[in-house]
């Protein structure tokens, strides 16, 4: 399953606010009708042609089960004038609700798959939306002239339509959900981390996957660095990101343990990437790294900085895998070409729609905080930067953090800076870890895919942890392909990284979690 674009946790195929969306985390308001056993075909009949909570249900259809989905009731529902949301209603509801969060800049509402499949899997009744517009998952064009749909994407669209998904699940089972999670990855995440701040009442617990939360600090880089790639020289060609990960790899890999194609202890690895650098700075060939090449490597690990220092973001560390195809090739380089990487069409999209506001805009010829007050009113829709977590502490809600360590697309460099300031704000790291864990996974990409071990179920550790206050420990994430596992690994609790304690020259060992163990730094 591939995890590419939009800053998803779904497939990227680029195919007023409602009161009652602050009731309190874990109602369970029963009813007495006794349905919370209702089958889907009666889940089904009980919404059809219904209008709740200001959704009005436009089709409602049994699905069979099919592979790891289980039979469900598929409802589809519009909030005027156009949020769109699809709440699915298993056979045997466990009496919870998951709100799986979208990708990019939206527009669709995600499909069953990854972690909303496993959701419904496991018998969560489960919503997605579309955000409150419909198009390309790249395009913010939505944003240009219609306030409300950008109001709606930057943080009104999930309460909005977890009340109404609430609602809808009383109407087919009889009660309100026990528990209301919310999980989503890239601005999935960023939607996860502005619930917790914005609305920190909404849900029982919260999973932030590659949260892409500081929008004007990330967009302006990938500005920055579009920019340096543009730039007389700057590309990057397959030769030359290989030049580059591998002598990051031959660098820093064996620091962990073990040489297996993963840097999983990036804080000792040191490499200068000026090593590489061509003799005079032009480029002489493959094998070295010219000037304009080294410009570009330095925008995009360097810290980016705007308006004065309001807006920041930490720049990415040097994996020794930016050459995976997931990395690189389609977030940054674009190779051979800049303009068909992700990051620069997500920064052109942002110029031309929120920040010149003007569709004939050249991106790569445009200040980023030129325009101040345009800065500033984007920030105040997308940014999720509030550290002060203790309103979201003090409903007892619950937070997991997760990020991979070859994301390309979002630095987790940013979320770690979040994380650090979050346990600041709120009285320092013991009470930070009453209700918050971080897990880096090493190797991973944006979301999911990369060389490291990249299926976790995170949503069973957070439900423990609400439930039956079982707080995470270390965790194991899997490397699955073609339905079988390929090898598994501890996910380990932030800053420790899993270090190979096994057998030497044992590929076998090698294989499994429990040959690794969680070190600190």
């Amino acid at each position: 399953m591939q995890y590419l674009a939009g800053f998803p946790l779904f497939r990227f195929t680029l195919s007023a606010l409602a009161a009652g969306a602050l009731l309190g985390c874990g109602g369970s308001d029963d009813n007495g009708a006794g349905s919370a056993a209702a089958t889907a075909e009666q889940a089904c009949a009980a919404l059809a042609g219904k209008t709740l909570a200001g959704a009005t249900v436009s089709g409602a259809t049994t699905v069979a089960a099919n592979g790891s989905a289980p039979l469900y009731c598929k409802v589809n529902a519009t909030i005027a004038p156009r949020l769109n949301l699809e709440l699915r209603l298993p056979q045997q509801w466990n009496g919870k609700l998951y709100y799986g969060g979208g990708g990019g800049y939206n527009g669709a509402i995600p499909d069953l798959s990854g972690p909303n499949l496993n959701a419904l899997a496991q018998g969560y009744a489960t919503v997605n939306s579309d955000s409150g517009h419909q198009g390309n998952v790249l395009s913010a064009d939505f944003a240009l002239n219609d306030t409300y749909a950008a109001n709606l994407f930057g943080s009104l669209s999930v309460p909005t339509v977890l009340s109404s998904a609430r609602e809808m699940v009383q109407a087919a089972y009889g009660k309100q959900p026990d528990r209301a999670y919310f999980e989503g990855c890239s601005n999935g995440g960023r939607e996860a981390l502005m619930a917790a701040q914005r609305n920190p009442n909404l849900f029982d617990g919260i999973i932030a996957r590659a949260p892409a939360y500081n929008w004007v600090g990330f967009m302006g880089q990938f500005n920055r660095t579009a920019k340096a790639l543009a730039a007389p020289g700057g590309g990057f060609s397959t030769a030359k990101l290989a030049t580059l990960a591998g002598a990051v790899r031959n660098a820093c890999d064996a620091a962990d343990g073990i040489v297996d194609g993963v840097v999983a202890n990036p804080q000792a690895c040191s490499f200068d990437p000026a090593v590489l650098r061509c003799a005079g700075g032009a480029d002489t060939g493959n094998a070295c790294l010219s000037d304009a090449q080294l410009a570009a490597v330095a925008s995009w690990t360097s810290t980016a900085s705007w308006a004065g220092g309001a807006y920041t973001n930490a720049g990415w560390a040097l994996t020794g895998n930016e050459d995976d195809p997931g990395a690189w090739p389609t977030w940054v380089s674009g190779t051979p070409d800049v303009r068909s990487a992700l990051q620069y069409l997500f920064q052109d999209t942002t110029v031309k729609n929120y920040l010149a506001r003007n569709p004939a805009q050249d991106s790569l010829a445009y200040t980023w905080d030129s325009n101040l007050n345009a800065v500033y009113a984007l920030a105040a829709l997308n940014d999720a930067t509030n550290t002060d977590l203790r309103p979201f502490k003090n409903s007892n809600a619950k937070l997991i953090l997760w990020h991979g360590g070859n994301d390309a697309a979002l630095s987790y460099k940013a979320t770690t800076a979040y994380y650090q300031a979050a346990a600041a704000a709120v009285g320092g790291q013991a009470a930070m870890d009453t209700f918050a864990r971080y897990y880096i996974a090493p190797g991973v990409n944006h979301c999911a895919g990369g060389p490291g071990a990249d299926e976790a179920d995170l949503l069973a550790a957070l439900d423990a942890w609400v439930s039956n206050n079982t707080a995470p420990g270390t965790l194991t994430a899997r490397k699955v392909s073609g339905g079988a596992t390929q090898f598994t690994r501890p996910l380990c609790q932030y800053p420790q990284y899993p270090r190979y304690t096994g057998p030497a020259n044992d590929a076998a060992a090698a294989a499994l979690a429990s040959n690794y163990t969680c070190t600190t730094p």
